[in-house]
């Protein structure tokens, strides 16, 4: 690399660290349910060395009965300890695992595409495009572990490259692997799939591998896999999540839809339809649906799919990368600029990414592919190469023109994100964030001796609310273990500690007492009830109520 490239990849890192970390206490506005349980399990581990269900150092969370792996919340452990329990500290290793990720990616461009094929310039573009992503921008400033998920799997391919070149490498490659299992469900399927591919593409170079790093990587791999074999041996609650998002966790629809069509073809006596209608053909109809719906370009450029996952009008990727997306495709499929296993490899990664959220209900989902980066970065960026070398030979003024109000546009196009992002968001979504909980929590001290007990609402859209009062009261966790343990909790029942409840709130049928505080939503009341705050939306609609009994 040139002093003029090493400059360039330390700007795109520190581009990469300002937008992920700029007012990273209040965009977006709120801690989610899932960042609020890993920051509270975090500081409850920190205490006690236990999680909020009483389970010592534990492989996998309880949290919501989803049984989400834990290793993510012992990443945030440093950082509470440093900086306490507050949104930035749980969203902190995030971030740092999103900058490095852009790092990788440069360095991933390069062990992918060699230099007399632009591979710097390549993975410089690639890693300035990911740097400003708003998919990627988006993830790596929550708590979301797919992000980091995503990151490991980098990190796995990037080693397992660099191993073939110096063997050590392929140990850094095994930990990275392995301890996916340890971060995101998706990655149970993914990267075991990503692992076969990188075997199948380069077996004959891994045979010529020093065996004692082979089988250092396969010990050290199943030595950080094996505390997550145990427990799935001990608990098959491990599973909990995958079962409940996946398509099939309500079978009605399926056997409805499938029921119908085989009395019509009865009726009609159609052999043939009887042998094709039936609920097996419907389930790979619906697999392969989900696969495809992943490269929907509405889905990628325009909507994006839940609020939480894209600022408000945007998609998943910015419009004025849409064409290079294709021209980098045919530059890597149809020519012969790359080695045959770096196409390979990138191809494959590429149809595997949709593969484990294929299986799974509400798709597209944003957060399930997330793999699909760095990848749309690297496609693009060598689309964009081969753009500018294709049309610096050309001299029209017309082509010029073009060329100057299409980077004009781009140009729009970024600042019209950032401004969505780091100013619309927050009014526009602040609801689907989950917002209200912390203004709530500012107002008890001066509120709560007068209440003898204090009822708070967990219909959505305040679901899980114990988990946010536990989170801002910084609640002790060894206090709440003792608490809880009458009361098991979990994902549909209720929770009590202290003075705090935690059910549904039917107005009409609550016993009225001065000395009892309702905290809920505006619909949770009548007109006539005594209220006593209001907090409201950042767009200026009532969220939370508090009202005297």
């Amino acid at each position: 690399m040139s002093i003029k490239e090493k400059v360039v990849l330390i700007f795109i890192i520190l581009l990469a660290a300002v937008l992920r970390l700029w007012a990273i206490g209040s965009v977006p506005p709120s801690p989610d349910w899932d960042e609020a349980s890993l920051g509270y399990n975090a500081y409850s581990i920190l205490h006690t060395g236990k999680d909020e269900y009483g389970a010592t150092l534990p492989v996998v969370l309880r949290s919501f009965d989803d049984y989400k792996p834990a290793l993510y919340a012992y990443f945030i452990i440093p950082f509470i300890k440093i900086f306490g329990l507050n949104l930035t500290s749980v969203r902190l290793p995030s971030i740092l695992f999103g900058i490095l990720t852009v790092l990788a990616t440069f360095y991933l461009v390069r062990e992918l595409i060699p230099e007399k094929n632009y591979g710097t310039k390549v993975g410089l573009l690639a890693a300035f495009l990911l740097a400003i992503s708003p998919w990627h921008i988006q993830f790596s400033r929550v708590a979301f572990e797919a992000c980091t998920g995503m990151a490991f799997n980098l990190f796995t391919v990037l080693f397992f490259l660099k191993g073939l070149k110096k063997n050590k490498y392929f140990l850094f490659s095994a930990a990275a692997a392995a301890l996916n299992f340890h971060i995101y469900q998706n990655e149970k399927v993914f990267t075991p799939l990503l692992l076969l591919a990188l075997l199948i593409i380069y077996w004959k170079k891994i045979i010529k591998v020093q065996k004692k790093y082979l089988a250092g990587a396969v010990i050290t791999g199943l030595i950080i896999i094996s505390p997550f074999v145990l427990y799935l041996t001990s608990n098959r609650n491990v599973f909990a999540r995958a079962a409940g998002v996946s398509v099939f966790a309500d079978l009605t629809p399926f056997l409805k839809e499938d029921a119908g069509k085989i009395a019509v073809d009865t009726a009609n006596r159609d052999h043939l339809g009887l042998l094709l209608d039936n609920r097996r053909v419907v389930f790979a109809k619906t697999i392969i649906s989900g696969y495809i719906s992943h490269w929907d370009l509405n889905w990628l450029f325009i909507s994006g799919d839940l609020s939480r996952h894209h600022a408000p009008d945007m998609g998943l990727l910015y419009l004025f990368e849409f064409p290079f997306l294709f021209i980098g495709f045919y530059y890597v499929i149809f020519q012969n600029k790359f080695e045959k296993s770096s196409k390979t490899l990138l191809i494959i990664w590429f149809l595997l990414v949709p593969i484990p959220a294929s299986i799974t209900s509400g798709v597209p989902h944003a957060v399930r592919t997330l793999n699909f980066l760095p990848l749309f970065q690297i496609f693009i960026a060598i689309g964009i190469l081969e753009a500018f070398l294709y049309l610096r030979t050309k001299k029209q003024l017309v082509i010029r023109i073009f060329v100057f109000l299409y980077a004009t546009f781009a140009l729009f196009n970024v600042f019209y994100y950032l401004d969505q992002y780091f100013i619309q968001l927050s009014y526009y979504d602040s609801l689907d964030w989950q917002y209200g909980y912390q203004q709530v929590v500012s107002q008890l001290p001066a509120l709560q001796n007068r209440y003898t007990k204090i009822v708070v609402s967990n219909q959505p859209y305040m679901d899980q609310s114990y988990i946010f009062f536990l989170f801002y009261l910084q609640y002790p966790p060894d206090q709440y273990q003792r608490e809880s343990a009458k009361s098991s909790g979990g994902f549909r029942e209720n929770h009590q500690f202290g003075k705090f409840e935690f059910r549904p709130i039917h107005w009409d049928l609550e016993k009225k007492d001065s000395k009892v505080l309702y905290i809920g939503k505006p619909s949770d009341f009548s007109q006539s009830a005594h209220l006593i705050r209001t907090i409201n939306f950042l767009n200026g609609t009532p969220a939370i109520e508090l009202v005297e009994g």
